[in-house]
């Protein structure tokens, strides 16, 4: 497996707890999508009041997930943005011993993965032509190991490393549109017999 980079977290417990709810791992996704705003701000595009913004921000500053930005704020308003790019859940000993926290953390991250796919669909008849044909949903059944589980996850994450990293702030190329890739490995029970 791939070691962190700095703009990376990998979870530990007190870091999976802080995660561990549908709006904060929401307004990581945003601060990390769109740089960084205010908690009325934010709670207007999750359509929650901006207190239950500020108390969620405030838990995820204390975890270390996103900070002030101090250079934007003023007396009035507070500005915060996220600390990191990317979050990576690892290892089976978290897992075994934060079962509760592992799944709702996962089960938040799915919600997410649904709500930006509906939004997709939602926009595809006014998205342009191009991008239209670029949307794409597919389902591939494997018959893999966990040997092969785990190659396939390391060879995803070796292509999506080529490509360019949305980064806010930073120019984009003409005619470049964020893009979300969602890449989902997802093992089936056994069947029944």
């Amino acid at each position: 497996m791939t070691q962190p980079s700095e703009s990376e977290v990998v979870l530990d417990t007190k870091g999976l707890r802080a995660l561990a709810h549908p709006v904060r791992v929401q307004l990581v996704d945003l601060l990390r999508r769109h740089g960084p705003s205010t908690a009325t701000r934010l709670a207007e595009r999750l359509g929650v009041n901006s207190g239950t913004a500020s108390y969620h921000l405030r838990r995820l500053g204390a975890a270390g997930f996103v900070e002030e930005d101090a250079e934007r704020g003023n007396a009035r308003e507070r500005w915060w943005r996220s600390v990191h790019r990317n979050t990576r859940l690892t290892g089976d000993e978290l897992a075994e011993r934060e079962p509760e926290a592992v799944l709702a953390y996962m089960q938040s991250v799915a919600a997410l993965f649904n709500l930006r796919t509906q939004q997709a669909l939602n926009e595809m008849q006014t998205m342009p032509g191009e991008w239209r044909r670029v949307l794409d949903l597919s389902s591939f059944a494997l018959r893999l190991t966990t040997e092969e589980g785990w190659r396939l996850r390391e060879e995803l994450g070796e292509v999506v490393a080529r490509y360019r990293r949305d980064v806010p702030g930073e120019p984009a190329p003409e005619g470049a549109a964020r893009v979300t890739l969602i890449v989902k490995v997802l093992p089936e029970p056994p069947e029944s017999t």
